[in-house]
């Protein structure tokens, strides 16, 4: 018997990849849901997460699993308009001309973004076509001395400074630039005449996680149920120790698979990981009406959130019952900062008036329910050296033998954190663990 500890899409991965495999697997979940990240609410419709989620084309591992379970045909793609909030105005950036007629950077900055997020390097007028393709050479470069030297003065203070105050707040000094051009190749796929193509399965991805879960089988799963303890003797794990309904009961195992945040890894074994992790709070907001008529709405204006994420205006709401849906997203850096420390109603009533703020038009009349969802731990900060600090997939040099990881900070959440790479950290372990039994 095999224990996965977390129940999260990567916990979930991992248990249906050892059990493809032959091998038995139990997974113990410390809270009374299933998901992680990926959770949902109710709606008069389909459910909605819990934290905004779409596809990339470039995440082909969801793409397959999907079809194995036997849902790839629920998978969508879409068209996700994107606009800019700048000086009190909304500023499409999806066709070359919208972004032509973006009035914050001159022929030339736009000229230069352009070939960067095209990945063409054009220093010195003679382009190049593969100055990008290794991040690791672009791992210890401070991003804002990159975007200087990459691209303009005007395309980093007008377009990617904002973007990184709102994502990483006082740690973008921090960020390499290898997580910016990561992010770059995993966004890539773009209509050149209408804008980018995302994916969203019908239903939600409780249509994707559900499957997985009776795929696994749910009396596979024992929610509620803390695990507090590994025993490890001669140099490999041994037991688990799990808490629940007031009992603590001892498992013997033949392997365990941590696919959690580092923070419980280390408080299981003492392995500790040096990356450091940002909170995030998000807010689904339902409406009868839209707000805007845009998906993806950054904002460079002095705003208490850092994105508005109209859900309904990639998704139609009559998925949701006529029902209007918009995320209103932050990133926290610290848990001294206001976000951190506020109640749910101060932060519905600040979030709410900045939007009043933003679209005059905006009523609290029309809310009819405000939901918020807190994360401690929601991502990785992308700095310098990041690639030293992930965790092995195998424990077994650094910890102890039968010993593995496929939470966040493992590699395949590099250099941008996924679903579909929760999937992939799951295979890898399960694909270690395999060969080990053969």
């Amino acid at each position: 018997m095999y224990h996965v500890v977390g129940g999260g899409i990567a916990g979930l991965a991992a248990a249906y990849s050892l059990q493809q495999r032959g091998h038995e697997v139990r997974i113990l979940e410390g809270s009374d849901e299933l998901g992680g990240l990926a959770a949902s609410y109710e709606t008069a419709g389909d459910p909605i997460e819990k934290f905004y989620h779409h596809l990339s084309k470039s995440e082909e591992t969801i793409v397959k699993l999907a079809d194995e379970l036997g849902v790839g045909d629920r998978i969508e793609w879409r068209l996700g308009k994107n606009a800019y909030f700048v000086d009190g105005e909304a500023h499409p950036m999806d066709t070359p001309w919208e972004i032509l007629a973006y009035p914050h950077m001159n022929l030339y900055d736009i000229f230069r973004l352009g070939m960067l997020t095209l990945e063409i390097d054009v220093r010195g007028g003679v382009p190049t076509f593969d100055t990008y393709d290794d991040l690791a050479e672009f791992e210890d470069v401070p991003i804002k001395e990159f975007l200087l030297e990459h691209t303009t003065r005007g395309v980093y203070e007008n377009f990617f400074e904002p973007l990184l105050d709102a994502k990483f707040g006082d740690r973008k000094e921090d960020v390499s630039a290898a997580w910016l051009l990561g992010r770059i190749k995993f966004r890539g796929e773009r209509d050149l005449l209408r804008g980018e193509i995302l994916g969203y399965p019908e239903g939600g991805f409780e249509a994707l996680l559900d499957p997985l879960i009776d795929a696994v089988g749910r009396d596979t799963v024992q929610t509620d149920t803390r695990v507090t303890d590994l025993g490890i003797e001669d140099g490999a794990v041994e037991t688990v120790t799990t808490e629940s309904g007031g009992e603590t009961t001892t498992h013997d195992t033949e392997g365990v698979v941590v696919a959690t945040m580092p923070n419980v890894l280390e408080e299981l074994t003492g392995y500790t990981c040096e990356i450091d992790f940002q909170g995030a709070v998000c807010a689904v907001v339902t409406m009868d009406r839209p707000l805007t008529d845009t998906y993806w709405l950054n904002i460079a204006d002095d705003a208490p959130f850092g994105a508005l994420i109209e859900h309904t205006n990639f998704v139609p709401p009559e998925r949701y019952g006529g029902q209007h849906l918009l995320y209103v997203a932050s990133y926290v850096q610290s848990d001294d900062e206001w976000l951190a420390t506020a109640d749910d109603e101060e932060i519905e009533a600040e979030w709410l008036d900045a939007i009043e703020g933003m679209y005059p038009e905006f009523s609290r009349e029309h809310v009819e329910e405000f939901r918020l969802a807190k994360a401690p731990r929601a991502a990785p900060i992308y700095e310098r050296g990041y690639l030293d600090m992930v965790v092995p997939y195998d424990l077994a040099e650094d910890v102890a033998e039968g010993l593995y990881y496929a939470g966040m900070a493992s590699e395949a959440q590099y250099p941008e954190r996924s679903l579909d790479g929760g999937i992939v950290a799951g295979f890898e372990c399960a694909k270690r663990i395999d060969r080990k039994a053969d």
